[in-house]
């Protein structure tokens, strides 16, 4: 399995994180429904549901860290990591992503299921930037940097070292996000 991980910063009134967002590349070998939901359930990452697709516009949780596994098909993510970046996914395929990293369905196969999962089975919720007043963006913002690491990955089922190892919030640009906060209101 090879991990890619992708970087994030304040954008407006999206939040990112400080975490990686990590793309486990053939984590679940041939993928299945079954097989992706297993996995999730096994290493704690519960709530799951399986649809075809995500949503296509963009949006980002403040309550909960997601994970994303691709059972069947293909799919083209845009994500808030990088500037803003396409990341294809295909069967087999998991996306770890921390809460307030923005996503989007750009594109798709006909036959695209995925199966989403959340750390201990936390209740997610669904947060568009467009839609955002500042106190809102503010709120969100403080309700991710409550969030604790997940206790596993999802797929290995060992520690998030990723998560673990990065840099605390002042290294990662707290000061950027406080001048964020600052432009917003």
């Amino acid at each position: 399995m090879d991990t890619e991980a992708y970087t994030s910063k304040p954008e407006g009134r999206i939040p990112n994180s400080r975490f990686p967002l990590l793309v486990h590349r053939n984590a679940i070998p041939g993928g299945g429904v079954d097989a992706v939901k297993a996995r999730f359930l096994q290493n704690g990452w519960l709530n799951n549901w399986d649809y075809p697709g995500i949503y296509e516009y963009p949006h980002f949780h403040s309550t909960t860290h997601e994970c994303l596994g691709c059972a069947t098909g293909w799919m083209e993510f845009s994500l808030s990591v990088d500037g803003w970046t396409r990341v294809r996914i295909e069967a087999g395929d998991v996306i770890v992503m921390p809460a307030g990293v923005s996503h989007e369905m750009v594109g798709r196969s006909d036959d695209i299921m995925m199966i989403g999962g959340y750390p201990e089975g936390r209740e997610w919720d669904n947060v568009q930037e467009a839609y955002l007043s500042d106190e809102d963006f503010r709120a969100a913002a403080k309700r991710i940097m409550m969030l604790p690491i997940p206790s596993s990955d999802p797929v290995t089922g060992e520690p998030l070292r990723q998560w673990i190892d990065a840099p605390s919030s002042v290294d990662a640009g707290l000061n950027d996000f406080r001048d964020g906060l600052d432009k917003t209101g």
